[in-house]
């Protein structure tokens, strides 16, 4: 096949570009909500994914994610899509049923591309133990593709992002900068090993976390994706009545991405991100620039924030680890309400 570059056909690289949530917030308030007696989890709580009961031993999650290309080879920006879609199954603690795929792809360019992106995503389908049903395409100057994924779950254990309870511990299974480091190849500032380093990253599914988190019970996750660690972790504070106290020292980065920040390398996706996360947040007065930004780098396929009984921690870890991510480490702790839903301080106290 004649190599070509995906990045070509768009203008960024960086990882996947969301709408800027305040004002996505505003535009969504008062739209007309269609409730039922069987939706377990809707869209009031922001969450990952939408659940619906079929009967008292199954409940089905739904939930779609799409973006254009974060890298250059087509068939690495498949499984990446792929990752990132199936990831909100594994966030509600489920398993990945069927897929769809969703594609739009220019008239110009070779359709063997198209095909290697979809070999992408069929090769993650299958690793999460999934089957894909078939898709839409339509033609689009910028090619996007992503999936639109349903899992199941036991109606009584699903985790939501509204289960934090004061005393929990947080839990991250992968590093953040995933943006910064996508943004900085895109300049030529990053050199091959972190930049294989971050695609590793990105294709690794969340499928294991997820069956850590039904060994322990996890009531209360998310994972980490358009909206950085901060907007993700004020989600949560929100919807469970809660602070979250994230100790941003303590959040594992990419390599080189720090070096990149203390440069100026900052993708746009984080000043959204702040702007939506800074009306409810406080941050504390050692904290410096960098790593607040940090906190706001938008990921693709990132890792899952976990909420840990305090008295799990040490298993759940080694159980993390053991299964591949081997980056998990506490960030944080949630506390009674204080006033903001997000609290983000340099050290762990």
């Amino acid at each position: 096949m004649e190599t070509f570059d995906l990045l070509s056909t768009v203008e960024y690289g960086g990882c996947s570009a969301k709408l800027p949530a305040a004002e996505l917030s505003r535009v969504l308030t008062g739209l007309p909500a269609t409730p039922h007696e069987n939706i377990l989890v809707g869209i009031d709580t922001h969450d990952d994914a939408g659940v619906y009961r079929i009967s008292d031993e199954l409940a089905l999650i739904q939930t779609t994610d799409f973006f254009s290309p974060v890298c250059s080879d087509p068939f690495d920006f498949g499984q990446i899509a792929a990752a990132n879609a199936l990831s909100d199954v594994y966030a509600m603690g489920g398993e990945v049923l069927t897929a769809l795929n969703i594609v739009a792809f220019p008239a110009n360019v070779p359709l063997e591309i198209l095909r290697e992106i979809l070999r992408g995503g069929i090769e993650k389908v299958k690793e999460a133990g999934g089957v894909i049903l078939g898709g839409h395409t339509i033609v689009d100057e910028v090619p996007k593709y992503g999936l639109a994924v349903t899992g199941t779950i036991h109606p009584n254990r699903i985790a939501t992002n509204a289960g934090a309870r004061a005393g929990d511990v947080l839990i991250l299974t992968k590093p953040i900068g995933a943006g910064i480091i996508m943004a900085g190849k895109r300049i030529g500032e990053v050199e091959e090993g972190p930049y294989q380093a971050v695609l590793t990253s990105m294709k690794q599914l969340n499928k294991s976390g997820a069956e850590v988190m039904r060994k322990y019970g996890v009531r209360c996750a998310t994972d980490i994706t358009g909206f950085g660690l901060a907007g993700h972790a004020l989600k949560m504070g929100s919807a469970s009545g809660v602070t979250i106290d994230l100790y941003a020292d303590q959040v594992p980065t990419f390599e080189s991405t720090m070096e990149l920040l203390n440069l100026g390398c900052i993708p746009g996706a984080c000043f959204r991100n702040l702007e939506y996360v800074e009306t409810d947040a406080t941050f504390g007065d050692q904290l410096d620039y960098e790593r607040k930004m940090l906190l706001m780098d938008a990921q693709t396929s990132g890792g899952l924030l976990i909420c840990c009984d305090r008295q799990q921690v040490t298993a759940m870890l080694q159980d993390l680890t053991a299964a591949g991510y081997l980056s998990s480490v506490v960030v944080g702790e949630v506390e009674p309400f204080s006033g903001k839903h997000l609290y983000v301080t340099g050290l762990f106290l």
